[in-house]
């Protein structure tokens, strides 16, 4: 938790249903968000109190923002304070709600009749609902959020922004639901919502992700549900009611934690022909490490010791770790073709090309022998990226990085148009 209990608190800049947002004068740019041990369903037409609820909803937002935050999702948590509360980075809320859904249930039924529960959309279904509690946060398109012009500590928020807010959305859905998959659990729908970061004037998830936010079905089994509806479909509310919705909020707090652990132990292993390709080599190891990977450096030449090289092989396939071979050889690429007509396992060849020669020596990694099957990556980042996607099919921690980085692609190229359009005006 948190080193110093005793921040200074300064304003309460706002208070809802659940939680108090309070300034911090020695943290400028920063807030605390204090949960409270209140849960209310239809808009609180229905509210209780459940005691410890405070510390469960504060350790469910850390965890999952955590994970989002190491895949590389802008979030605006900063870190977990105390049993009860975050710091977080300053941000104007725009009020809307952002709803992805995997799976048909609840309002999306009532709203549209004739489609029936468990209907699965893929890709996923997005609506957004304006947060207005007078008018139980009617759902708006895209063009009455585009009307409404907002503009959010100074930044306006047009089709530009709509369509980040959109995409990442879309892409947060998909790495919880990949983390809730390893838990043998569904993730059925999920509402976020955004802010603007009043220092950076980038747009951030903000506000919380707890077990208000989305429905959780184990084992896709609706019966078995763990999340917030348990309490909105309660008839009555009783001491022994409250006490089965809390212990639903238990669980999902102690299971929320095992998201953060990676499910498989992998490797890469790079086998250079010569320490002159040390370099090409590095700069795998580096990329591999900016995806979570292990990886290992290994010398050896398949035309010059070819019993050394399939000891090395031998060495790594003994052990039950998960391991792709990635062989980097200039001029004739023995390594490659050697390792892989003598291994089960996934073999990458990532030739470091000359000026002079390379468009020759390439044939030798191209052109194989049947019964080969090793692929070819000229650049190092991408041979280090085809490995964490083998590794991603089975670890959700690596496949959350790639998506997160697919999503910071999009965002950062839809911004320089946006830029480029302004400049051009």
């Amino acid at each position: 938790m948190g080193t110093c209990w005793c921040l200074k608190l300064g304003d309460k800049l706002n208070e809802g249903k659940t939680k108090q947002i309070f300034a911090l004068p020695d943290e400028p740019g920063h807030v605390l968000v204090q949960s409270k041990d209140q849960i209310t369903a239809g808009n609180a037409a229905r509210k209780d109190q459940m005691e410890g609820k405070a510390a469960i909803s504060n350790k469910t937002t850390s965890c999952v923002f955590t994970l989002l935050q190491q895949a590389g999702i802008k979030t605006a948590f900063v870190r977990q304070h105390s049993d009860t509360a975050f710091v977080a980075d300053h941000c104007e809320m725009i009020p809307i709600e952002w709803v992805c859904r995997r799976i048909a249930t609840g309002s999306f039924l009532k709203r549209n009749p004739g489609v029936k529960e468990g209907y699965r959309f893929s890709p996923v279904k997005m609506e957004m609902f304006f947060k207005d509690d007078a008018n139980n946060d009617p759902q708006w398109s895209e063009e009455q959020l585009l009307a409404a012009s907002f503009d959010l500590a100074g930044l306006h928020i047009g089709r530009c922004e709509v369509d980040i807010m959109n995409r990442s959305t879309v892409a947060i859905f998909e790495v919880l639901e990949k983390a809730w998959a390893t838990q043998n659990c569904t993730l059925v729908d999920m509402k976020i919502e955004f802010g603007v970061n009043v220092t950076t004037k980038e747009i951030v998830l903000a506000d919380v992700i707890d077990n208000d936010s989305w429905r959780l079905w184990p084992a896709g089994d609706r019966s078995q549900q763990k999340d917030k509806q348990v309490y909105r479909d309660l008839k009555e509310v009783t001491p022994e009611a409250m006490q089965m919705v809390k212990r639903n909020f238990e669980w999902v707090a102690e299971r929320v934690t095992l998201l953060l652990e990676s499910q498989v132990s992998g490797r890469v292993v790079v086998l250079m022909g010569s320490t002159s390709d040390m370099a090409h080599s590095e700069k795998i190891r580096k990329a591999c490490s900016s995806h979570g990977i292990p990886c290992f450096l290994r010398v050896t030449s398949a035309h010059k010791g070819p019993d050394e090289t399939l000891r090395i092989k031998a060495e790594y396939e003994g052990d039950d770790v998960p391991t792709v071979f990635v062989a980097v050889a200039g001029r004739s690429n023995g390594l490659g073709p050697v390792l892989s007509g003598n291994t089960a396992y996934p073999v990458v060849n990532c030739p470091p090309i000359t000026p002079d020669w390379g468009a020759q020596d390439v044939w030798s990694s191209l052109r194989m022998p049947s019964g080969l099957g090793c692929t070819t990556v000229l650049s190092p980042d991408a041979a280090a990226q085809f490995c964490a996607q083998i590794f991603g099919l089975k670890d959700h921690l690596i496949w959350a990085k790639l998506r997160a980085s697919m999503l910071n692609t999009w965002i950062s190229l839809k911004q320089a148009d946006q830029k480029l359009q302004a400049c051009s005006l």
